[in-house]
């Protein structure tokens, strides 16, 4: 496993050099297949891979499946085209592995084994050496049995290794110019379902559809969180006070019983990453060998 480049966090370090030494990195690999979902961060490892390599030996691939959300997915293609990068949509089929439909603490490295398993089969197909993923080092300090299936399937991790964090990561799509630099983050539809409820594609297009209709009246970043009957809806605390506004409280509401939820709520801790691990306690994630 490869270990994440670390700084003297009391010294300043300029982006420039963040990003010289993240353009060695992937210059080294000669060529690589960036596992690619639109992101911030895998966006950079795309942008500078290209950049570095050129069309030929930097390539994109992101897995479409029920789980990745319809906007998501012409947004990464449209960024993918504007940097004139090659950029390849593959299937995946994770909702066909009964790991991962039942949704224990571990889903998200059966998910992410199917994604490497497929970026590996096409890396040798495109004659590419590496396959590489946007996980920077801010990731590595939450639960996130993904990294396992990365270390697993020898997925290296660019951003982590040139010791970047999400701060860093934004900083340099910045510096370069990058129109998502400032893009919210974005996690798959699945990752909306409490664990032991099973993911189902009704149920992600329920939360799909949901979200889209938030979206288009304005929350940049949201999440459903999908509890049965009850959508608990998730926005930054700065934007609670319109969704609750009546006249957008009923628009949600009624957008929430159209797909099917009896209940629309909102949580008023606002949004955060990995909410669902709240009801975790630490002793209750698997250890993953």
């Amino acid at each position: 496993m490869r270990i994440c480049y670390v700084r003297d966090v009391t010294q300043s370090e300029s982006t420039h050099v963040q990003l010289a030494r993240l353009r060695a990195l992937l210059r080294d690999m000669g060529s690589v297949l960036v596992c690619y979902s639109g992101g911030i961060d895998s966006a950079l490892v795309l942008a500078v891979a290209h950049q570095e390599l050129g069309v030929e030996r930097a390539v994109a691939l992101t897995a479409v499946s029920p789980s990745l959300p319809q906007r998501e997915r012409e947004a990464a293609a449209a960024f993918a085209r504007s940097l004139g990068a090659n950029h390849q949509l593959v299937a995946s089929q994770e909702i066909q592995r009964p790991d991962y439909v039942k949704n224990a603490p571990d889903r998200c490295f059966h998910c992410k084994t199917e994604l490497y398993q497929i970026a590996q089969a096409k890396a040798e197909q495109w004659g590419l050496s590496t396959v590489v993923n946007g996980t920077n080092c801010d990731d590595l300090g939450d639960y996130r049995p993904g990294l396992h299936a990365a270390e697993l399937a020898q997925v290296r991790s660019p951003l982590c290794e040139a010791g970047l964090t999400k701060r860093d990561v934004r900083a340099l799509a910045q510096l370069l110019e990058l129109d998502l630099w400032d893009k919210p983050a974005s996690a798959c539809l699945a990752s909306r379902i409490p664990y032991g409820t099973q993911v189902t594609p009704a149920r992600l297009q329920q939360i799909e559809a949901l979200e889209s209709t938030l979206q288009a009246l304005g929350f940049a970043q949201v999440r459903v969180r999908h509890h049965e009957q009850v959508a608990r809806i998730e926005v930054p605390k700065s934007d609670l006070a319109r969704l609750v506004a009546p006249e957008i409280a009923q628009l949600v509401e009624q957008a929430g019983r159209k797909v099917g939820f009896r209940y629309v709520t909102v949580d008023l801790q606002g949004y955060r990453t990995g909410s669902l691990n709240e009801a975790l306690p630490h002793r209750a994630l698997p250890v993953l060998s």
